[in-house]
């Protein structure tokens, strides 16, 4: 399997780290792509031009992170991160939802971010912190849903939390959700965790 994917991508960061958990890590080829730069392999793997990008054949190909991190899960069959059935699934699937949506809103501020100040539109911003603010509180209201056998929700999160950090740091999320701070301080202790970290660019 081949993986197309940028260092400081936390939708990548999320994949990685899924075939880490999964011992499934050696099995993929990382190549390094820069969506900006529209390199044509990557359009021909996939027409949004967006990593991860994960070909599973010379023919065949998956993108968008849930979508491959489930496949991966399927490859494996004594560990799961996708939980069967059952509440269990439906909590585990919804704090992916959760966090995917923070992390699209603080790659939305940070895509602005890098337009002339004039261009910038403020109120996208505030609109896209409001929705970080609020998902930090449900999150740490409900840390207890983070506990347990690791799922693709406690990966989500960390890997939300992780870009949080990255990308805003001034959100200084760490003093005002202490629980989940908590929590995010004894999972950043996972191997996966610490070999996935984003480098600056």
């Amino acid at each position: 399997m081949r993986l197309f994917f940028s260092p400081t991508s936390p939708y990548v960061r999320k994949v990685r780290i899924a075939a880490i958990e999964l011992g499934l890590e050696n099995q993929i080829e990382l190549i390094t792509s820069n969506p900006w730069d529209n390199p044509p392999e990557l359009a021909d793997a996939n027409p949004l031009g967006k990593v991860p990008t994960l070909m599973i054949s010379d023919n065949e190909s998956l993108f968008d992170s849930p979508v491959i991190c489930e496949y991966l899960d399927n490859l494996n069959s004594e560990i799961t991160l996708f939980p069967d059935s059952g509440q269990a699934r439906w909590d585990a699937l919804r704090l992916q939802a959760l966090a995917d949506g923070v992390l699209d809103a603080a790659v939305m501020i940070r895509y602005d971010s890098l337009r002339p100040e004039a261009e910038q539109y403020r109120g996208m911003r505030t609109r896209q912190l409001n929705v970080i603010r609020r998902a930090l509180v449900m999150l740490d209201s409900e840390v207890t849903q983070l506990l347990g056998p690791i799922t693709i929700g406690q990966i989500a999160v960390a890997c939300a939390l992780g870009y949080l950090d990255f990308r805003l740091p001034e959100e200084n999320w760490h003093v005002t959700h202490p629980k989940l701070d908590s929590w995010y301080t004894r999972w950043m202790k996972r191997e996966s965790m610490q070999v996935t970290m984003p480098l600056p660019a």
